[in-house]
């Protein structure tokens, strides 16, 4: 399979001729999936770089946003694969999730990212809405303890949001912090669904679903799907779901796809692991994804210095058939 690359010159990116896999990437053979993506639609690589791309969004105007820890900063994709920081000076950025009213909600992570050594920060990690004017919206749990090293959040649209870090909390708009799910093993993506009443996070291979009342009460947490073809590795990580309320969860097979009663429809595969994902473009019919690895300009896999984590990223698009919330 061809492959039509982005030389990127470390976070900027512009498109390329199509040119063969690069070190990392793996042929994808994309089945075609009823209503959601042709058995002809190709990825695209869009940017890459040795630092991260993770906890999508998308802006009103369809412009994709992503979140990068190394570079305390949340950045902005136009179609034609520019880049842009959008919101600096978001310490630790994790993720980024902007509601129905175009309110940006992220998650700092402070200083405690694993890859680097010596951290001697002593800021925690906070979920804040960014904008002209800056909020912090939590810190602490109630009895005061820091909220660690979060995972995901996705905005609830009245100015909190849930977040993962372990187990799945919602972080109110006032700023109280309360448990909404208890999870197996480790809770990471989350979505909700078109109407707003089911709430999702993935559960390792699992995805579970949680009910919810008018007032973002909890109730009926259940299994909704499986990753299948995850028997080993890190399972489900990102999460969205479209317009028709299909839920759709990265892996390490690629890109889940569940019918909104959990039945599975298929997986995409990808050329690398992906890790998050969102609906962007005007129509919100790109299926965007951010993957683990990269390469550089000259086409050599990229590796980081001696006892530093490779968080290299690279961001591939896909047309879809289906098109998600706006």
């Amino acid at each position: 399979m061809k492959l039509a690359l982005t030389a990127a010159a470390l976070m900027l990116a512009t498109p390329a001729a199509a040119q063969d896999l690069l070190p990392g990437e793996v042929a994808t053979d994309i089945p075609a999936i009823a209503d959601v993506v042709s058995g002809d639609a190709a990825w695209e690589t869009v940017w890459t770089g040795p630092m991260t791309a993770d906890g999508m969004s998308v802006t009103p105007d369809g412009m994709l946003l992503f979140a990068q820890e190394q570079s305390n900063a949340i950045w902005k994709m136009w179609p034609d694969g520019r880049t842009f920081v959008e919101y600096p000076y978001v310490l630790g950025a994790g993720a980024v999730s902007v509601d129905s009213t175009g309110r940006v909600l992220a998650i700092e992570r402070g200083c405690t990212d694993p890859g680097l050594n010596a951290l001697t920060c002593s800021q925690p990690s906070r979920v804040v809405e960014l904008g002209t004017t800056r909020r912090v919206i939590a810190e602490t749990f109630a009895d005061g303890s820091t909220l660690g090293r979060l995972n995901d959040l996705h905005a609830d649209g009245r100015g909190g949001a849930w977040v993962t870090q372990g187990e799945l909390y919602h972080v109110a708009g006032d700023g109280k912090v309360t448990m909404t799910a208890d999870v197996e093993a480790f809770s990471n993506g989350l979505a909700t669904s078109p109407d707003g009443r089911t709430l999702y996070v993935t559960d390792r291979t699992n995805v579970i679903a949680v009910d919810l009342d008018e007032d973002l009460l909890p109730s009926n947490q259940r299994v909704f799907a499986t990753l299948s073809r995850d028997t080993a590795g890190f399972g489900g990580d990102g999460m969205a779901v479209d317009a028709e309320g299909r839920v759709y969860v990265t892996g390490d097979a690629g890109v889940y796809v569940f019918a909104p009663d959990g039945s599975e429809l298929g997986v995409i595969p990808a050329p690398r692991r992906t890790i998050t994902l969102a609906f962007a473009g005007p129509e919100r019919n790109q299926l965007y994804v951010g993957a683990m690895g990269a390469s550089d300009p000259s086409g050599t896999a990229w590796a980081p210095p001696e006892g530093v984590r490779n968080v290299a990223m690279t961001i591939y698009r896909l047309p879809l058939l289906a098109s998600g919330l706006r």
